[in-house]
């Protein structure tokens, strides 16, 4: 999407602007001029993630823009008063606001530490109500002013409590501010909305979940930005208190061709949380577009399985597959234990052991698992013949997971291995 020049010279402050999402959104308005305050943490190279402060600013310059490099962890009412003023200082004002800056895990209740459970809510609620109550004495005076939350509509499916309950009230948070600041704001003309992903969005954060399979069904983080140049370019009197879905700005401007955003136009496309027509009727686990329509479609036809019964089957079957395969070398780049509770045409409990010894698997409870699995007989098939991705049984609630999440995802690096041989 084309930049129209609007953003030119207007002073936009965005949290987690070193990498992801906020920097994404950094550069789309860099490129009209205007003056990006980089707000992050990362001032020094994390060692797993890309981009700090530095980086990003000079990507942004490079783009066209200014860039104010600030450190910023907002949880911390100084350093975010403090950046706040520099900003001021050194540009003048501040016209736009984008709470991008986030926390993430998911986990249900027993597995929520209240170190994660403080962390999600200290960054995700109340470091967006911190910068935007920071800032709003200068958006009253910017031009066009505009405060947006990387956050989603809100929702009362208990589907989007039930498996992250910690996780989901810190991002309806983020959501709720927008539903009471838009109106407490509307009288000083600074417009209030909300931006969320039709998609999953490949990020950092999106690599540590998924891994290369899920990473093909994502949309690349750009969508997100047009999506907000799209909104922060309206008339601040006239457009707040929405909860925005990327593709549906687009669209709205005339943007049909969507899978310019795809990291891979052939894949099939993995919903994000919190919408519900990712849990229609009949909806798997992703969804093609089609003439610039997001439109569900069954992955791959599959129909269930046959003739299983419950003292054998395909599960069992596959186990024994499996077993065939397991290592000493397996078990040293894993080290976990799984079970799995199977329901359905062949249910049953099942575990697989890679911690110890070259590894063992069967029928019955695991000792002291890691993780826990809970999904169909169908579904976990699927899983392990590679035709459902576990990041996306997880997110379009195929698969329930407790314990360890970081665990969980090693399970899939084995089956990447192990997928051509079952």
């Amino acid at each position: 999407m084309l930049n129209t020049g609007k953003l030119a010279g207007r002073v936009i402050f965005i949290t987690g602007a070193s990498r992801g999402i906020g920097k994404e959104i950094a550069l789309k308005a860099a490129k009209d001029g205007a003056k990006i305050v980089v707000a992050a943490k990362t001032a020094e190279p994390h060692p797993t993630l890309p981009g700090t402060i530095y980086t990003a600013a000079k990507e942004i310059e490079a783009a066209g823009g200014q860039a104010l490099p600030c450190v910023v962890d907002v949880r911390d009412e100084s350093a975010v008063q403090g950046a706040v003023q520099e900003v001021v200082k050194t540009f003048g004002g501040i016209d736009v606001v984008v709470n991008n800056a986030s926390a993430i895990s998911l986990t249900g209740t027993l597995e929520t530490s209240m170190k994660k459970f403080d962390l999600m809510h200290t960054i995700n609620t109340r470091g967006t109500y911190l910068v935007s109550k920071a800032c709003i004495p200068y958006l009253k005076q910017g031009q066009n002013p505009h405060i947006l939350n990387i956050s989603p509509p809100l929702n009362m499916n208990p589907r989007w409590f039930r498996d992250h309950v910690a996780y989901t009230m810190a991002k309806y948070g983020m959501s709720m501010c927008v539903l009471g600041m838009a109106e407490e704001l509307k009288p000083h003309g600074i417009a209030v909305n909300a931006l969320w992903p039709r998609t999953a969005i490949i990020t950092a954060a999106m690599k540590m979940l998924g891994g290369s399979d899920v990473d093909r069904q994502c949309r690349k983080p750009e969508i997100m930005a047009d999506a907000a140049y799209v909104i922060l370019t309206k008339d601040s009197r006239n457009y707040t208190g929405n909860f925005a879905v990327d593709d549906e700005v687009l669209r709205d401007v005339g943007v049909t061709d969507l899978a310019q955003y795809a990291v891979d136009p052939k894949a099939t496309l993995l919903p994000d949380f919190f919408l519900d027509e990712a849990l229609s009727a009949g909806v798997k686990e992703t969804f093609i577009q089609q003439g610039g329509k997001p439109k569900f479609d069954a992955l791959g036809g599959d129909k269930p399985s046959e003739g299983a019964t419950a003292g054998g089957g395909p599960i069992a079957d596959l186990f024994t597959k499996i077993e065939g395969f397991l290592s000493e070398d397996i078990v040293k780049s894993t080290q976990a234990v799984y079970q799995f509770e199977v329901t359905g045409s062949d249910a049953g409990q099942w575990f697989l052991d890679l911690k110890n010894g070259s590894g063992s698997c069967g029928r019955g409870p695991a000792t002291s698992p890691d993780s826990t699995f809970k999904m169909s007989s169908d579904d976990f098939l699927k899983m392990f013949s590679g035709k459902l991705a576990p990041a996306a049984a997880f997110m379009t609630g195929k698969m329930k997971l407790s314990g360890d999440m970081g665990k969980a995802m090693k399970l899939e690096k084995m089956m990447g291995k192990l997928k051509s041989k079952l």
